[in-house]
Formats: structure tokens, C-alpha cells, sequence
């Protein structure tokens, strides 16, 4: 599987998942967890459908060693950090160590990315994306 493709598949689960969680709180109007929620929806789905794209449209970016690490880290970090956040606000401080963790794991992982979005040429990605977006015939 790539990245990107990795990407937009746990994006998506992310967000349904996160959805879910809305509809619980809502149901049982416990809005405790919300800032788990919100911390699911922004890393999971709209964090990771970003990335999906950045390296869709960069494919030698994609193709590099570091890809589908950086992509799985910031999966399964999101999922501890959404978890210990949630311990935390629903008052079980035994999730503030879960939720360092996680931090920690997304931060890091987040200089990953960074160091490859500044590998990625400009120029690269106007010639080599635009056949990326073209219909598929």
C-alpha cells in the first residue's frame, strides 16, 4: 500500500470513528471527552488527508524509505494520544502518560514530514503530480 493511499484509508476510519464518538457524547450529553475528540478529528483526518495529498502528489516523496513509517507513526500516535487525552478529561489522570507519549511520538514524527516536504522541489511536483490527478481512463 502507499503512503498515500494509507493516508486517505485511516483518514477515513479516523473520522468515522471520531463521528462516533460526537454521536456518543451528544447521546449520553457527556461532552467531557471533547478535547479527544477534536484532537481525533484534526490529527487523524483532516492532519492525515493532508499528508495523503502531499504525497500523492509528490511521488518521489512517496516512494522514499521514510514514507509509510512517518505515515503508521502518526496513526497509531494519534490513536494513543486520542486515547490518553480522553482518560484525561474524563478524570482518570492515569491517561496523562498516554497522552505524553503520544505527544511526544506526533511531534516527533512531525519533523519527519517536515524534512520531507523540504526534500520535495517545487518544480518536481507541478510535472510529476499533474498525471497523478488526471482521471484514471
Amino acid at each position: 500500500m502507499t503512503p498515500s493511499n494509507l493516508c486517505f484509508r485511516a483518514a477515513m476510519l479516523l473520522v468515522l470513528a471520531g463521528m462516533l464518538w460526537g454521536l456518543q457524547m451528544a447521546i449520553t450529553d457527556d461532552h467531557s471527552a471533547f478535547p479527544a475528540h477534536a484532537h481525533l478529528n484534526l490529527l487523524g483526518f483532516v492532519a492525515l488527508f493532508l499528508f495523503g495529498i502531499f504525497y500523492r502528489l509528490n511521488p518521489k516523496i512517496e516512494a522514499s524509505r521514510l514514507a509509510l513509517p512517518q505515515v503508521w507513526i502518526w496513526i497509531v500516535s494519534t490513536v494513543v494520544l486520542a486515547i490518553g487525552v480522553g482518560l484525561v478529561h474524563t478524570g482518570h489522570p492515569t491517561g496523562e502518560p498516554v497522552a505524553a507519549v503520544g505527544s511526544f511520538a506526533i511531534f516527533a514524527d512531525a519533523i519527519v514530514f517536515t524534512w520531507l516536504v523540504f526534500q520535495a522541489s517545487p518544480e518536481a511536483s507541478q510535472t510529476e503530480g499533474a498525471h497523478v490527478l488526471a482521471p484514471q481512463e
